[in-house]
Formats: C-alpha cells, sequence, structure tokens
C-alpha cells in the first residue's frame, strides 16, 4: 500500500491529469528544475561535489525543495541523476566540471559484462535515494506531489559503453548490430535494476514515476522496436504488477507513469500504445500532431524549447500561448521539451510559469 504517515496533498492537478481525471488546472513543472541555473542550487554545489548532493537525503531534499519554494510549480522531481543505477552495479561514474558524467572504465566487449554486479541488492545500493524521497514528501507538507525517475535501459546502457555523453552513440549501437545478445543481456538487466528502482522509490514517497529514455533518437525505427520499446513497455507492467500484487497497492493509488523519450517522435504511436500513463514529447514535433497521434488515450506532457526561455517575454507569452491552445487543456501536463539549460534566467522561469497558471485559469 502507499506510504502513510505524509500531509494531506493540496494541489493535485498533476495527478489528475496524468490521469486524465476531470480537468484540473494546468499543471507545470520543469525538467532539471532544480539544478545550476538557480544560484541557491549553485552555492550548496560550491559546497559538495554532485553525487555527494545525490548521496546525502538532507542535502537532495532541499535542493528538491528549491525550485518549488522559488516557483509556483506543480510538482517536485527529487534531486538523483539517471547514472545511480549503473554506479549500484559496480561502475565508478564520475561527474566532470564542464564536460558531464564520465566512466573511467566504461564497457567495451561482452566480456566486461562480468564486471557488472548481477546480484545487487538495488535496494539496498540506492536506499539513500529512498530516504530522500521520504524526507523530501514529509518536507513539502503536501504542497505538490513528488516525482521518482529513472534512465531508461537503452539509455543507461549506451551511457556504459560510450563512457559518457556522445552524439552519435556509435559504441553502443555496435553492440546493437553485432552483438545483439550480450545487448539483449545487459538491457534487461538494466531492465530489472529500473523496475527495482522505480518501485521503491514509490513505496518511499514519490507520487509519479518518470523513465527518461534521453538516446531514443539516436535509434532507427527498427531498433527502437527491438532494443528499447519492448523493455520500456516491461518495465511499466512490472511496476504496476509489483506495487499493485507486492506492495498491495489498490489500483487507484498506482503512480502514474510517464514516459520520455527525446528525439523518439518516430515512436509515438508505440509509445502512446505503451501502457503509460503520460508521454513527454520535446519540441520537435507539432503538439497539434501529437495529440493527433494521441487521440487523447494518454496525457501528453511537453513541449516546450527550452531555447525559448531565453526569448524576450512578449516572444515568449505568444510561444506558451499558442503551444497552450495546440495541445488544448485536457490529458495536458505542461513542461519544456528537455531539461532546463543552466545559464537560463530563474525569472524568465518564474514568468513562463506564472505565465501558464494564468492562462491555465483564464
Amino acid at each position: 500500500m502507499p506510504s502513510t504517515g505524509f500531509p494531506p496533498l493540496t494541489n493535485d492537478c498533476i495527478i489528475k491529469a496524468a490521469k486524465g481525471e476531470g480537468k484540473p488546472r494546468l499543471p507545470v513543472w520543469i525538467m532539471r528544475q532544480a539544478g545550476r541555473y538557480l544560484p541557491e542550487f549553485r552555492a550548496v554545489r560550491e559546497k559538495h561535489d554532485f553525487f555527494t548532493i545525490c548521496r546525502t537525503p538532507e542535502l537532495a531534499c532541499e535542493v528538491t525543495l528549491q525550485p518549488v519554494r522559488r516557483f509556483g510549480l506543480d510538482a517536485a522531481i527529487i534531486f538523483s541523476d539517471i547514472l545511480v543505477i549503473p554506479q549500484a552495479l559496480g561502475l565508478e561514474v564520475k561527474m566532470v566540471a564542464g564536460e558531464g558524467p564520465k566512466f573511467p572504465q566504461p564497457l567495451v566487449d561482452e566480456e566486461d559484462l562480468k564486471r557488472l554486479k548481477t546480484d545487487a541488492d538495488i535496494s539496498e545500493e540506492l536506499a539513500y535515494v529512498y530516504d530522500a524521497i521520504t524526507l523530501t514528501r514529509k518536507r513539502l507538507e503536501g504542497q505538490v506531489p513528488l516525482i521518482g525517475f529513472s534512465g531508461a535501459p537503452w539509455t543507461l546502457m549506451s551511457y556504459m559503453i560510450e563512457g559518457g555523453g556522445s552524439s552519435t552513440q556509435a559504441k553502443a549501437k555496435r553492440w546493437l548490430y553485432s552483438k545483439p545478445e550480450a545487448a539483449r543481456q545487459l538491457l534487461s538487466l538494466l531492465t530489472n535494476a529500473v523496475v527495482t528502482h522505480l518501485v521503491h522509490q514509490a513505496v518511499a514517497g514519490a507520487q509519479l514515476l518518470q523513465v527518461f529514455e534521453s538516446h531514443a533518437g539516436a535509434l532507427t525505427p527498427h531498433l527502437f522496436s527491438t532494443f528499447a520499446l519492448p523493455y520500456l513497455t516491461e518495465i511499466v507492467k512490472r511496476v504496476r504488477h509489483e506495487l499493485l500484487h507486492e506492495h498491495h497497492y489498490a489500483t487507484d493509488d498506482l503512480p502514474p507513469l510517464i514516459i520520455y523519450a527525446k528525439d523518439g517522435h518516430f515512436a509515438l504511436k508505440q509509445l502512446v500504445d505503451s501502457g503509460y500513463d503520460v508521454v513527454s514529447i520535446d519540441w520537435t514535433i507539432e503538439p497539434s500532431r501529437a495529440r493527433e497521434i494521441a487521440q487523447n488515450k494518454v496525457t501528453l506532457q511537453g513541449n516546450l524549447d527550452p531555447c525559448a526561455l531565453y526569448a524576450p517575454e512578449k516572444e515568449l507569452r505568444t510561444l506558451v500561448t499558442q503551444m497552450l491552445e495546440e495541445f488544448k487543456s485536457h490529458r495536458y501536463i505542461v513542461n519544456l521539451g528537455h531539461g532546463i539549460y543552466p545559464d537560463t534566467d530563474p525569472e524568465k522561469v518564474a514568468f513562463f510559469v506564472n505565465l501558464v497558471h494564468e492562462l491555465s485559469r483564464s
């Protein structure tokens, strides 16, 4: 059953929107809303390295709450990272200033799979995430729901093989073409870890769960259908099954699940039919086209270009107004089409959030 003992929720518009219940006020949150664009986050970051913040519940809670305090957001998202799963499986990950995540010893061939801790107890290895979620739920005092998240198997696999960010994912895709069985072995291991991680986040108090398939756009439609979609579908089925049958959730209490596949508009119909409650889209597809494909089967989330926040307020108002008109108000969660950029002006974020609420009321 869902965690109890938390303050009652006073703003549930994002949960209602995710479930397609009624016509709540348009909810808005921002991917990477807790991050480097906020001076209060930078102040914490100056004292602690990135993964220390992730692994220290008090610090993770504090930076999770920072954007909620500053803006009128309709959800918090726990401060963590998708790469905590590779860490839990035994790979070292370093966050390098100006470069992002780096794996000193990435996976090169199938022999390297033996280096992974296939018997790792994810619930124990990542207990700090769940502790941070429980603490944050209490500190939120029911103000807004809390989102938990995980990377998707293909995206995690690509990081583990590429050794960091990549514009082509060529090393990881080589596995898909030249050693598909080894790729499937790794993807299955990651799927098990993702399921466990999401389930324990929900049990700890997360009220929605998002899966990030950030590298979907590197795949051909065939590769996506073969090496990404089946695992995404398995995740949503297994998370619900475990919450229902092992943790005794009522169906109505299940946390909505969100799938975000960056540059994955070619697979939007498949994602709509994959079992997730919400499909989050980037800015490379028109909202009207996305709505046409989704047919209100799922809630859509997105899809403002993060660079639009660089625009003057008058232009930003026009862009946001047009986006909301195209998405319509039913089954819609307002967000960016990707994570917010570090050099974004917080004042523009405040304008964006306030504008969404203003237009939602009109």
